[in-house]
Parts: structure tokens; C-alpha cells; sequence
């Protein structure tokens, strides 16, 4: 089905603010998890910290890299999606977020993902998919 001229601007501008403005971009010191991810395809890299609060939920979450427009906005995006989760519901959101970009498997909380949707156009483009799949690999690895 054809992408809405709409649709593509929002995508546009959802993708260019948080890749040139991401949110929690930085490190975490102290106690926290540490993972870390590349693309040697395309040269993208992330770094991702991660604290838990004592109940189990990501209590604070950060991340440094470089990398695409794609995957700096993916990893900005995941960051606010998936803070004050616990690890479950962020194991979750991780393998609807691998459904909506590769096209496989069916996404259970579509409420929950959000703007992350947008990111669906990836799945014509199997390169680009590895670029938005880059941070959330490395949070997978820090659960």
C-alpha cells in the first residue's frame, strides 16, 4: 500500500528531530547496565547505559553513538518509549518493534509503540533495518 504524502512528512520530521535532537543522548555513571552494538555494514555504532530502579523497571536509560539518521532516531526514540518499563514489557516492546521494522510476526501493543510505527517504511530496505534494529540489540543485551 502507498505511503501517504502525509504520512511521509511526519515520518520526515518525527525521524530528522530525534536524530538531530535525541533525547537521553549521553552517559549514565554509577550503577548500571552497559551494552554495546555495531553495524559494520554501514559503520553505525551505540552505546547504551541502562539503570534499574530496585523493583525491576529501567529507571533511567542513555545512549552515545554514531550512526544514520535512522539509527541515532531509532535509539532516541526507544529511550523515551522505554523508560519506567519493566524488563518484561521492554523485552516486549523489543520483539513489536522487530515485527513493525522487518514486516514478520505480529505486533502485540501497537498502542504502546507509538511513533515507533513510523519506522515501518525500513522493512523495503533490509540494510536500513539493521540501522533501526542497532539500539534496541544493544538493550536486548543489557536486559
Amino acid at each position: 500500500m502507498p505511503i501517504s504524502d502525509d504520512l511521509r512528512d511526519l515520518y520526515q520530521q518525527v525521524i530528522l528531530d530525534h536524530s538531530r535532537h535525541p533525547r537521553n543522548y549521553g552517559e549514565l555513571a554509577g550503577d548500571c547496565a552497559h551494552a554495546h552494538g555495531d553495524n559494520p555494514s554501514c559503520g553505525d555504532e551505540v552505546d547504551l547505559w541502562v539503570r534499574f530502579s530496585p523493583y525491576g523497571s529501567i529507571e533511567d536509560i542513555k545512549f552515545s553513538g554514531q550512526g544514520c539518521a535512522i539509527s541515532q532516531a531509532s535509539a532516541s526514540m526507544m529511550t523515551v518509549k522505554v523508560k519506567g518499563l519493566t524488563k518484561e514489557k521492554a523485552a516486549a516492546m523489543i520483539e513489536d518493534f522487530r515485527h513493525v521494522v522487518t514486516g514478520e510476526g505480529a505486533v502485540r501493543d501497537e498502542d504502546a509503540l507509538g511513533e515507533l510505527q513510523l519506522l515501518e517504511g525500513v522493512q523495503k530496505f533490509p540494510q536500513r533495518v539493521k540501522c533501526a534494529m542497532l539500539a534496541w540489540r544493544a538493550l536486548e543485551q543489557a536486559l
